[in-house]
């Protein structure tokens, strides 16, 4: 039985750290960076039951615009965008978008990341007033490049996608796209062209 214990930096206070000790780290982050994915996943089943008063629990309605955006032709970053674009229900009530986002960012396009940010507030069209909010609220961003884009996301895959009787795909048919869409970063503060010991 192999029990010996990791290797690990030597440091108490960073500024003590030295090259070897960041190559430690280094290594242990790509290793963890691994299955990322799994725990996207894992955090993405929590939804499943929880359906804070809609028609559908918030997995379903996931898998639901996941399912409506990969029908349509969309390509795999997008739809996993659809799929985790509510992911921050769990942790952030007040700004789910934004965690999903955040999440995100690293991994898709700049474009798909704006999307997923602003959301929130372009389905707030059909409620907000309702909740003593502009229902407008989302014509402040009518002159953005990704206005478009964002508006189609919600008429097209999210708003629809609370019909109990409506297709979903199951989960194990996106997990793949969830893999390779989080196998690497496009972009990190822990990325450049001569350091990769954060993202490969």
């Amino acid at each position: 039985m192999n029990t010996a214990v990791p290797e690990r930096a030597k440091f108490y206070h960073m500024k003590d750290g030295t090259a070897d000790d960041w190559m430690i780290i280094g290594a242990e982050v790509q290793e963890f960076s691994k299955t990322l994915y799994q725990r996207i996943i894992d955090h993405l089943l929590l939804l499943e039951g929880d359906c804070g008063g809609f028609p559908v629990d918030r997995l379903t309605h996931c898998l639901q615009t996941a399912t409506l955006a990969h029908k349509d032709g969309k390509d795999e970053e997008y739809v996993v965008c659809a799929l985790l674009h509510d992911i921050g229900d769990t942790l952030g009530p007040a700004n789910h978008a934004d965690i999903a986002a955040v999440l995100l960012q690293p991994y898709v396009s700049e474009a798909n990341h704006w999307m997923v940010k602003h959301h929130a507030i372009f389905q707030g069209y059909y409620f907000f007033e309702y909740l003593g909010l502009d229902k407008n609220m989302r014509e402040t961003y009518k002159d953005h490049p990704m206005y478009e884009q964002t508006l189609e996301f919600i008429e097209k895959y999210d708003a629809p996608a609370f019909d109990p009787e409506a297709e979903a795909y199951p989960l194990s048919f996106f997990e793949p796209m969830i893999q390779r869409v989080f196998e690497k970063p496009k972009q990190s503060l822990y990325k450049s062209d001569t350091s990769t010991a954060f993202q490969d």
